[in-house]
């Protein structure tokens, strides 16, 4: 099954409702997160989180490409992509360490 957005603000309000965190907060705190996430990174910038993993943005140069419908060549634009490196207390847990 796949974690959504919605399942979140719902384990964050079940996690913190008897400290006073309704749903709508809970909501507000993962909107707040994940805007300060994306206009971190739309600035080019890394986002480390201890215990988590690395968001890194990297630079992609031009490159020569082929159109998968027609098989022509053509020329793909430099662009940026966020790459995901989690960190080894991560990849402990999820091979069964503990």
């Amino acid at each position: 099954m796949t974690l959504t957005k919605a399942t979140i603000i719902e384990k964050l309000q079940e996690e913190l409702g008897s400290a006073g965190f309704t749903k709508s907060k809970s909501s507000e705190v993962v909107e707040t997160l994940l805007t300060i996430m994306k206009d971190t990174m739309e600035k080019g910038e890394d986002i480390l989180i201890s215990g988590f993993g690395k968001f890194q943005v990297r630079e992609k140069a031009q490159r020569k490409g082929r159109n998968p419908a027609t098989g022509d060549a053509m020329m793909l634009a430099p662009r940026r992509v966020v790459t995901f490196k989690c960190s080894g207390r991560l990849r402990e847990r999820i091979n069964g360490g503990e």
